[in-house]
């Protein structure tokens, strides 16, 4: 509808907006609006074709409805749990599947390491495409903590400020380097 007349977004917008309010979400298992008002809202063809929802609600009296209204009031707080349960276990599910791909790197005091060359994706005019994106070899001089080192050159000069561990990768020395040592 919004490809027809691009100008015209924000005459659908309250539309688009109920709809997503009024769906049920798959990481809570709910839908907002329940989530916000303790019941599902009432849409508009509910009214017109009294669905039996609405035809009992104009059947009690008004005590009976505030009552049943506190009571809907008082299980939603148990409702929100349940919902934050969900989206725990959920994002712990997800957690557990990038943690088996992926692989803890740590280093010790002495470890050498290439750098990447920051800010990611910065390019040497000179090489063009082909630019290098890892630097080095830098030695870790120390292990700050919460995967942060400090790196030194192999001259010994400190490099300027602390770096996070995975902006670092060991390096492992050639053979024919190795046979110049």
């Amino acid at each position: 509808m919004i490809e027809k007349n691009p100008k015209e977004w924000h005459s659908l917008l309250s539309n688009t907006l109920w709809a997503y309010r009024t769906s049920k979400r798959f990481g809570t298992g709910t839908k907002p609006f329940a989530l916000t008002y303790g019941h599902d809202a009432v849409l508009p063809l509910e009214i017109s074709v009294k669905s039996l929802r609405v035809t009992r609600h104009a059947e009690w009296s008004k005590d009976e409805y505030n009552q049943v209204m506190a009571q809907e009031l008082d299980d939603l707080d148990e409702v929100r749990l349940e919902a934050l349960d969900k989206l725990k276990a959920q994002k712990e599910k997800v957690a557990r599947a990038y943690d088996k791909k992926t692989k803890a790197k740590s280093f010790g005091v002495g470890d050498l390491v290439w750098k990447t060359i920051l800010p990611l994706g910065t390019r040497d005019r000179s090489f063009g495409k082909w630019s290098p994106t890892w630097e080095g070899p830098f030695l870790i001089n120390q292990v700050l903590g919460k995967g942060a080192y400090r790196l030194s050159y192999e001259n010994g000069r400190l490099h300027d400020s602390p770096i996070n561990g995975r902006y670092l990768k060991k390096y492992y020395p050639t053979s024919w380097e190795m046979m110049g040592t």
